[in-house]
């Protein structure tokens, strides 16, 4: 069963989200929330596998909710739920943490298949969408010039998938470039994600392009 927390200050757009999930087999919303803060207490409470996140809101938004949730090393993933595909606050709800995120009016079996994803420790953000995210966000962000020193713990099959992850390739495209068995591209990822401390792939994709291993687009 995987539970939920549905975090929005709007009570329709609560309750939308309620009647969903409540209806699908395998889902179950633990509470609600309407501001920030309440979401931060709500999540150290129920505990939930997942909290919808919405961004605007009163007093805590949920950019701050987010980067606390994470902060405090709780299992709970933040799904962040937004209604412009390329919303300014996406980039630092992304850099708080959160797992991805979903425009609002994403259709149902979408919502349901990222909250999902998240759940089991994936992201939801689709590879084109990660390079255009990442492309915009870097105009406002340079990468570091100091490497990361857990760049050297990654064995050099290793940096090239999280290359490969930084240019937004799947698993399947991974494993076609390399001439490696997609069995054998996830074993990688998953040694990459736990050399770099990264949650998913989406904060992969950050580390990548904060330490130059991937270049914007011109």
């Amino acid at each position: 069963m995987t539970t939920v927390l549905i975090v929005d200050d709007q009570q329709l757009q609560r309750m939308g989200f309620r009647m969903l999930l409540d209806g699908t087999p395998g889902m179950s919303v633990v509470g609600e929330a309407s501001a920030g803060a309440e979401a931060v207490r709500m999540v150290e409470q129920t505990r939930p596998d997942v909290v919808l996140m919405d961004v605007r809101m009163p007093g805590m938004d949920g950019i701050e909710a987010t980067r606390r949730i994470t902060a405090a090393g709780s299992r709970t993933r933040v799904l962040i739920l937004t209604t412009f595909d390329l919303d300014e606050y996406v980039y630092a709800g992304l850099r708080a943490g959160a797992s991805g995120f979903l425009l609002k009016d994403a259709r149902p079996e979408e919502l349901i298949a990222g909250i999902r994803a998240v759940a089991s420790g994936d992201s939801v953000v689709a590879p084109s969408l990660t390079r255009k995210l990442m492309d915009a966000y870097l105009q406002e962000s340079a990468p570091t010039t100091r490497a990361d020193p857990r760049l050297t713990t990654l064995s050099e099959r290793e940096r090239e998938v999280l290359e490969a992850i930084g240019q937004g390739a799947t698993n399947t495209e991974i494993a076609e470039r390399f001439t490696l068995t997609e069995s054998t591209v996830k074993k990688h990822v998953g040694r990459v994600l736990a050399k770099i401390g990264a949650r998913d792939r989406i904060q992969a994709v950050i580390f990548a392009y904060d330490n130059g291993l991937v270049e914007p687009r011109a």
